[in-house]
């Protein structure tokens, strides 16, 4: 899946440092070359050196663009990296002092960290070390004491990076609930400064008709009561409840007992924050809702829950008539904005997608949520 737009930011910001260090690194690289003379074939030994300034500003070049840092650049550099150590016998003979490439061997084993994490720095510093001492003849304890500093730069980046992804995602998650907490307070005061008079003007004024009049005021009183303690309560509710993590699958199992329901969820838990399982929970009612509404009581419907490790996805199917083409633009023209926010709004502020399929068969909702931080 694709990364969060949080952990790219981080990784661009990443790469733009590193472009920085590949330019000091070929500059120390040329520098020492030149001042060593140390090239037995001189042609060959500069012409390395040629490779390595171009590909510095090939590599800068592809790295600013996120969907160019592939597998297989980020092999291609590293394959350089390696094949520069290999030739240094070639060009220096078997007792050099120095490989070609020096330092500049560091910016394959930076980028490996920035993109795939410790594990990736890992597997660049064993690969880069290893052949580093294969090509010498008589490694010594400085040259061991180098691959020692190679492992760990490259351990040591890669989870940086990846922390600073997870805290990015963590913030863009607070600033998210934050934005929704603030929502949630100004409509409460529309609904305190609007709905809430016209119901109790309904409930007043139809107890004074009476007859029909009277149901009506009966239900504008309820419902009155029901947004008033709603608004009172949400605010408190949110702040006393636990932070943590809660089961997807077993709030969504519960929704099994509505008649004509059936629920498929995974035989282990799904653990997501809980603000993101309520939410999950509420889109997925309002789709039920839906069906209630247009296709009948007690009308069959199936929801599905998969864990997919980085995402999580949700199925909500019916057979239905479907929807008509241009329902939804209509209602939404008119104001009536139950799928676009009762659904589409709230997977939409957990950074997920929702989309609608209908037709001749019925009508399927499908929810993805991606895990908070961003997961690659």
């Amino acid at each position: 899946m694709t990364a969060s737009p949080a952990a790219v930011a981080v990784e661009s910001r990443m790469f733009r440092a590193l472009a920085v260090l590949r330019v000091v690194v070929l500059v120390n690289t040329v520098g020492w070359s030149i001042y060593r003379d140390s090239f037995d074939r001189a042609a060959l030994g500069w012409t390395a050196v040629a490779v390595m300034a171009a590909w510095t500003v090939g590599s800068i070049a592809l790295y600013r663009a996120p969907h160019r840092r592939t597998p297989t650049v980020l092999v291609v550099d590293l394959g350089l990296a390696l094949a520069m150590l290999l030739l240094t016998p070639v060009v220096k003979g078997a007792d050099f002092n120095a490989s070609i490439p020096g330092f500049w061997i560091n910016g394959a084993l930076i980028a490996w960290a920035i993109r795939f994490g410790w594990r990736g720095g890992a597997v660049a510093g064993v690969l880069l070390g290893g052949c580093d001492l294969l090509v010498r003849s008589d490694p010594g304890q400085h040259e061991f004491g180098n691959v020692f500093l190679i492992l760990l730069a490259g351990t040591m980046v890669g989870f940086v990076c990846e922390s600073l992804q997870q805290m990015a995602g963590e913030r863009d998650l607070a600033q998210r609930e934050a934005a929704a907490a603030t929502e949630r307070a100004r409509l409460a005061r529309v609904v305190h400064d609007g709905v809430l008079q016209v119901l109790a003007l309904v409930q007043r004024r139809g107890g004074e008709l009476g007859g029909e009049a009277a149901e009506l005021g009966r239900l504008a009183g309820e419902q009155e009561q029901a947004l008033r303690t709603l608004i009172r309560t949400q605010d408190s509710v949110a702040a006393s409840r636990p932070a943590g993590e809660a089961d997807l699958a077993a709030a969504v199992g519960v929704l099994g007992a509505r008649p004509g329901v059936e629920v498929v969820v995974p035989g282990g838990p799904v653990m997501l924050p809980a603000s993101t399982v309520d939410e999950v929970v509420a889109a997925v009612t309002a789709c039920l809702d839906n069906v209630t509404r247009h296709v009948g009581e007690g009308a069959p419907a199936w929801v599905l829950v998969e864990d997919l490790g980085d995402h999580v996805e949700l199925s909500v199917r019916d057979e239905g008539p479907g929807i008509p083409e241009g329902r939804l633009d209509e209602a939404a023209a008119d104001g009536r904005l139950g799928v676009s926010e009762s659904v589409r709004g709230r997977v939409r502020d957990l950074g997920g997608t929702a989309t609608l399929l209908t037709g001749s068969f019925g009508t399927e909702w499908q929810i993805v949520v991606p895990r908070a931080g961003g997961a690659r």
